[in-house]
């Protein structure tokens, strides 16, 4: 495999296959709300999200029953207002750090919604949309913040555009409509994790950061 479609610091790390639209040795359960992004788009953002189905609870089957329309509107009182969504992400990454992928990241996910970055809207059409489980006020775990910031560094080098500071949260894309990750995600350890795996090579990225424990 190139490296540049595989984690570098040795070991099994993560890997994207040949196309660069799926990981290597993760789960997958292809969600069919996604399309293609426009003929002319390059990825070049990364927009973390954070969720849990019902909110605040976590280790239920219920984001991936979103996420493939077949969430039961029944289950839970606030599945009523969402079970009709056609949405998706490009991968999640579970409270123990497992990761799912559900779109090809070739592919344009349904995960930003309205949304601006910089002087561009329809964030999905140049994005990859990364879901958390979590909400906005719980600490997210240090398993996650280790996968994450493995996929975002992999992410970086497939697609060079982007750098640790076009890391973004759904907060940012969509202020005022949107809240997540919220306050409990640590940006500075995210960034600071990922420059260390890029090696500090790529633009944006700075010294230091916490080790793999």
């Amino acid at each position: 495999m190139d490296e540049s479609v595989r984690e570098a610091g040795g070991g099994p790390g993560l890997a994207l296959d040949e196309t660069g639209a799926w990981l290597d040795g993760v789960r997958r359960v292809p969600s069919p709300n996604f399309d293609a992004r426009p003929a002319d788009a390059v990825i070049d953002l990364v927009v973390v999200h954070g969720i849990s189905l019902p909110p605040g609870h976590f280790g239920t089957p219920h984001v991936e029953a979103l996420f493939c329309n077949r969430l039961d509107p029944g289950a839970d009182p606030c599945f009523a207002s969402i079970a009709s969504l056609r949405v998706s992400a490009h991968a999640v990454i579970t409270r123990d750090g497992a990761i799912t992928q559900y779109v090809p990241f070739t592919m344009r996910a349904w995960h930003a919604g309205v949304s601006r970055f910089q002087d561009r809207e329809r964030c999905n059409d140049f994005s990859i949309g990364i879901e958390l489980e979590g909400c906005d006020d719980v600490p997210y775990t240090t398993p996650q913040y280790r996968s994450l910031s493995r996929l975002c560094a992999l992410l970086i080098r497939r697609w060079p555009a982007i750098d640790v500071n076009r890391i973004v949260g759904h907060c940012d894309i969509a202020p005022g409509r949107k809240t997540d990750p919220g306050p409990a995600f640590d940006w500075i350890r995210l960034r600071a994790e990922v420059s260390r795996r890029l090696g500090d090579s790529r633009p944006g990225g700075r010294r230091g950061g916490p080790t793999d424990p």
